[in-house]
C-alpha cells in the first residue's frame, strides 16, 4: 500500500490564494466544506453594520433610485436588515421617506390614503389606478392629522352611476376607531371582533393618526420570518440614507438627522478615496457625533485605511462589480469583488470597522462567499430590483411583467441628479458608468429575504462555522480552505446535462 503524501494540502488558505496577484470574482472561488456538529438553525448571523449598529440579518438594500425608498426600507428593517433611501430626489422627499420608515408600526399604515369630503368618486378612482388604494379615509383637511369624518370603500361607490358624486354623500360615517397607542395585537383583535377590514387609529382630538388593516396582518402571517426587526433604542425601525459630498449635502444630512433622526448615512460615491469624502466625514462627525457614517466605495486596503483614519464607521467595498455598472470597462479601474472584499475586510476588521460587500451579488452562494471572506454585511441592488417594494411601476414587455432598473452611473440617473456620485461637473460632458434596463417581477422581498437568510445559514453550516466571527477566525488562521475554479469547474458546479429544467430556488 502506497503511503499517503500529506505534503500536498487540500486547497489554499485565503492569504495564500489572494496573495498571488490575481483579481478574483465570487464565481472564481469555492470553499471546502468543514466539519458539521450543529444544525443550520443554530447558525447566528448577527453582525455589525457599523461600529455601533447591529443587525440580526446581514443583508442591506442599496441606495439606488430603482431599489430603495420607504417601502423597501420598511421591509428590510422588519426582516432584520436595513435599507438606505437613495438621494436622487429632493431633500423634502428624502426626509419624508425616512420619516415614514421611522413612523412605521407592524400592521399599521402610517400614511394611509386620505381625501377630503369634497373629493369625488372620480378622484378616488384616479388614486386607485395610480396607487392601488381601493378605499380611503375622509378627514376635514384631506390629510393625515385631520379630524376623521368617515371612510369610503368600494362597497360605498360601486353602483353609484354619477362618478362626480362627492365622498361626503357616500362615505360611512359611523366608523369603529381605536385610540392612539393601541398595540398591533389589540388592533388585530378589534378587527376580528368587529369583522371589519380597516380600523382607523385616532388621537384624543379625533384626528387620524394611522390605519390598521386586516390585509397587513395577513401579510405578516403569510411570509416567513428572517430575524428580529432592526430597531433603535425607542423601538423604531432602523433606516439609512445615501448622500453626496457637496455643500448642499451637508444641509441634507442636517435635515435627515434633525427632522427624521436618521440612524446611518452612506457617503455615496463610486470612488470613495477622495478629499471630498474625507471633508464630508469630518463635517458630519463635528455636527452630529453620534450619527454613523459609512464611507466608500473602496477596493484596496490603502483606500480603506485613509477613510478609517478620517472617521469612517463602516466601509462599502466594490467598484465596477454591479450588474448595471460599467466603471471597469469605461475607466479601467476596479477590482474583482472577492479579492476586494478579502483585502479590505482584512484591514478594516483589524481596526474594528465593519465592511459592506457592495455589488456582484447574484445568489445566496455569493452572500455566503462575501461573508466568509470577511464582509460584515452584503448590499443588494439587482437582487432586489423588480420586487414589489422597489420604486416604480410594473409594465409589460413582450409578455413579461417588468420594472425599470438602472445604475446610478447611467446617463438616465445622472440626468436626475446622481452625477455627484461620480465627481462629475454638472456643466461638463457626462460619461456613463452604468446602464439602464428592465428586470422581471420578483414578487415581494418579504419572501426573498427569509429564504436568502436560510440559504446562508445552510452555507455556514457546510463551512463548519456557527457564526460570522467563527468564519472570520477560520479565514485568518488558515482553517478555511479555498480554491480557484477553472471555467470547466464553474460549469460543473452549475446545472448541466439537462434537456430542460425549472430552477426554483425556494
Amino acid at each position: 500500500m502506497t503511503a499517503f503524501d500529506d505534503s500536498i494540502p487540500d486547497g489554499f488558505s485565503a492569504r495564500q490564494l489572494f496573495g498571488q496577484g490575481y483579481s478574483y470574482t465570487y464565481d472564481d472561488v469555492i470553499f471546502h466544506p468543514g466539519h458539521i456538529n450543529f444544525g443550520a438553525h443554530e447558525v447566528d448571523l448577527t453582525t455589525n453594520l457599523t461600529r455601533k449598529i447591529k443587525l440580526s440579518t446581514p443583508i442591506v438594500s442599496s441606495p439606488m433610485d430603482t431599489v430603495t425608498e420607504a417601502a423597501m426600507a420598511i421591509v428590510m428593517a422588519t426582516c432584520g436588515g436595513i435599507g438606505f433611501v437613495h438621494y436622487n430626489m429632493t431633500l423634502e422627499e428624502q426626509v419624508q421617506n425616512v420619516a415614514r420608515v421611522k413612523r412605521h408600526k407592524p400592521g399599521y399604515v402610517v400614511t394611509p390614503a386620505v381625501m377630503s369630503p369634497q373629493n369625488t368618486i372620480a378622484d378616488l378612482e384616479a388614486l386607485k389606478a395610480s396607487k392601488g388604494f381601493g378605499s380611503v379615509c375622509v378627514t376635514d383637511t384631506g390629510a393625515v392629522g385631520g379630524k376623521l369624518l368617515g371612510i369610503v370603500t368600494t362597497r360605498d361607490y360601486d353602483f353609484v352611476a354619477d362618478r362626480r358624486t362627492s365622498l361626503d354623500e357616500i362615505m360611512t360615517r359611523d366608523v369603529e376607531t381605536a385610540p392612539e397607542g393601541t398595540s398591533a395585537e389589540e388592533a388585530k383583535s378589534l378587527l376580528l371582533q368587529n369583522k371589519r377590514g380597516k380600523l382607523p387609529i385616532v388621537n384624543s382630538q379625533g384626528q387620524l393618526v394611522a390605519l390598521a388593516t386586516r390585509s397587513l396582518f395577513k401579510e405578516s402571517r403569510q411570509y416567513p420570518k428572517a430575524g428580529p426587526p432592526s430597531t433603535d433604542s425607542q423601538g423604531r425601525l432602523l433606516v439609512g440614507a445615501g448622500v453626496g459630498t457637496r455643500d448642499d449635502d451637508k444641509r441634507r444630512v442636517d435635515a435627515l438627522r434633525e427632522s427624521s433622526n436618521i440612524d446611518a448615512i452612506i457617503l455615496d460615491s463610486s470612488q470613495g478615496d477622495s478629499t471630498y469624502q474625507l471633508e464630508m466625514v469630518s463635517h458630519v462627525k463635528r455636527a452630529h457625533p453620534d450619527l454613523q457614517v459609512i464611507c466608500g466605495n473602496v477596493v484596496t486596503s490603502a483606500q480603506a485605511r485613509r477613510l478609517i483614519e478620517g472617521g469612517a464607521d463602516g466601509l462599502r467595498v466594490g467598484m465596477g462589480s454591479g450588474s448595471i455598472c460599467t466603471t471597469q470597462e469605461v475607466c479601467a479601474v476596479g477590482r474583482g469583488q472577492a479579492t476586494a472584499v478579502y483585502q479590505v475586510s482584512r484591514l478594516a476588521s483589524s481596526l474594528g470597522v465593519p465592511t459592506i460587500a457592495d455589488g456582484g451579488i447574484q445568489n445566496s452562494g455569493h452572500i455566503v462567499k462575501a461573508l466568509a471572506l470577511g464582509a460584515s454585511t452584503v448590499m443588494c441592488g439587482s437582487l432586489f430590483a423588480g420586487t414589489a417594494e422597489a420604486p416604480g411601476e410594473y409594465f409589460t414587455v413582450n409578455g413579461a411583467r417588468v420594472k425599470k432598473y438602472r445604475g446610478m452611473g447611467s446617463l438616465e440617473a445622472m440626468a436626475k441628479g446622481s452625477e455627484t456620485r461620480y465627481h462629475s461637473d454638472t456643466q461638463s460632458l457626462k460619461i456613463a458608468q452604468g446602464v439602464s434596463g428592465t428586470v422581471k417581477d420578483k414578487g415581494s422581498i418579504r419572501r426573498t429575504v427569509p429564504f436568502l437568510v436560510q440559504a446562508v445559514r445552510q452555507g455556514f453550516q457546510d463551512l463548519g462555522a456557527r457564526d460570522l466571527q467563527a468564519a472570520r477566525d477560520m479565514l485568518h488562521n488558515g482553517a478555511m480552505r479555498v480554491e480557484c475554479r477553472t471555467g470547466a469547474a464553474q460549469a460543473e458546479g452549475g446545472v448541466h446535462d439537462m434537456h430542460s429544467f425549472d430552477k426554483v430556488r425556494w
